[in-house]
């Protein structure tokens, strides 16, 4: 799930936290986008967590370079409806087809919490490149429109990135239209992305002031489709091994029990930021209040160090390897549940949950789903979390995330 660098500076002040029961009243449309399993993906602990020091521009330590090369050498009308979504093998990713252009062209994308840019796969890059993936054509797109003098770069700590032009066309995804999304059609692109051939680009649903367009930035697909929605909002609706799905408009009340506890977003770095209360681990509880985003486009829960240590004190065996890049632990091991409090909603992560996967195929070491966020320099609630309730990302002029447990 590699995404845009960003620089961020750490919120100094602690999130209130408040309970409300919004939108009692919905006008617009709303819709559905489910996920389905992809079974090529393979899990690899340290590359999840190297994508997340990718994505948010952290140099990488040492140790985590030598375990990666040592260890793995304008809205007409919104509609309701659903579309598939693909998650790579055991969560490692989640894509969904978005159809492009006049006639559709669909291309697998990645829709990400954490990054506000909608980029793709394009003709406009070498054969080479495009090879495995379906790209978008602005030239055989009836709708398409340069934006003429905009360009955008993406570009990370490891040296790996993309970079291209803009146009507007036609975006659709699960029967929801917006006449003229810009699309950033990539012209160059490094072999970190075209190696993942599953995966054709990148849905940004962070806040539009962090997308990275120049000279002007651009709006995101959820902002620009909003206002035609029952409600101003996306919910995330996460699983583990299985298909989910995302729902636009709306939240589902058929996807959790009990109330949404609402949380306020500091939005000022362009993310959904939030902070847990509390937290546990087991029945272990510790007052200690933890701020973060909300990343859909991470795969692990990166958390204070701290935080880390008394987990993995819980787990019998474990240990923090420079060898494998993070905390790893026998795959035979029990995990402790890891609990985040969001005012009074305590969402619980299974054990095995916790358990990301073995550190290679066929090992007896398994990599831990929680792990340091110190070299990356702000906490992330990346899917290991998210995927353990019912997510509400409300983009109203308050904005708020809402947290729920799942049906």
């Amino acid at each position: 799930m590699l995404t845009l660098t960003q620089t961020f500076l750490l919120a100094s002040a602690a999130l209130s936290l408040c309970a409300a029961a919004p939108f009692e009243e919905q006008k617009g449309h709303s819709f559905t986008v489910h996920q389905v399993r992809n079974e090529h993906h393979r899990r690899n602990g340290a590359q999840a967590l190297a994508k997340a020091y990718r994505k948010f521009g952290a140099p990488m330590p040492e140790y985590l370079v030598n375990a990666l090369n040592t260890t793995y050498a304008n809205a007409k009308r919104a509609t309701t409806g659903s579309v598939v979504t693909t998650p790579e093998e055991d969560d490692a990713e989640y894509l969904t087809p978005v159809s492009i252009g006049t006639p559709a062209k669909l291309l697998n994308l990645d829709f990400d919490t954490g990054s506000s840019d909608l980029w793709v796969f394009s003709s406009e890059l070498s054969s080479s490149s495009q090879s495995g993936h379906s790209v978008y054509d602005p030239s055989s797109s009836s709708t398409s429109k340069k934006l003429s003098g905009s360009t955008w770069d993406i570009s990370y700590g490891d040296g790996s990135g993309a970079s291209g032009d803009v146009y507007t066309d036609v975006v659709n995804i699960g029967g929801v239209s917006f006449a003229s999304q810009p699309v950033e059609a990539a012209s160059t692109i490094s072999s970190e992305f075209t190696e993942d051939t599953d995966n054709d680009g990148l849905v940004g649903l962070a806040f539009s002031s962090i997308n990275t367009v120049s000279p002007k930035a651009q709006k995101t697909f959820f902002d620009n489709v909003k206002s035609s929605l029952a409600a101003p909002l996306f919910a995330a609706d996460l699983k583990h091994d299985a298909p989910g799905s995302y729902d636009f408009g709306i939240a589902d009340s058929s996807k959790y029990t009990g109330s949404i506890t609402y949380t306020t977003v500091d939005s000022s770095q362009g993310y959904w930021g939030f902070t847990a209360a509390s937290y546990k681990v087991g029945t272990s509880s510790y007052s200690t209040k933890v701020s973060g985003i909300a990343d859909t486009g991470t795969t692990l829960l990166l958390l204070p160090a701290a935080v880390v240590k008394n987990y993995y004190s819980k787990v019998s065996g474990s240990s923090n390897s420079n060898t494998y890049g993070g905390y790893v632990f026998s795959c035979t091991a029990t995990l402790p549940t890891f609990t985040y409090v969001v005012g009074t909603k305590s969402i619980v992560i299974s054990g095995d949950i916790m358990n990301y996967a073995p550190v290679e195929d066929g090992s007896s070491t398994c990599y831990g789903g929680l792990q340091s966020s110190a070299g990356i320099g702000i906490n992330i609630f990346g899917d290991i979390a998210l995927k353990a309730a019912y997510v509400v990302f409300n983009g109203a002029s308050t904005p708020q995330l809402g947290f729920a447990t799942k049906a």
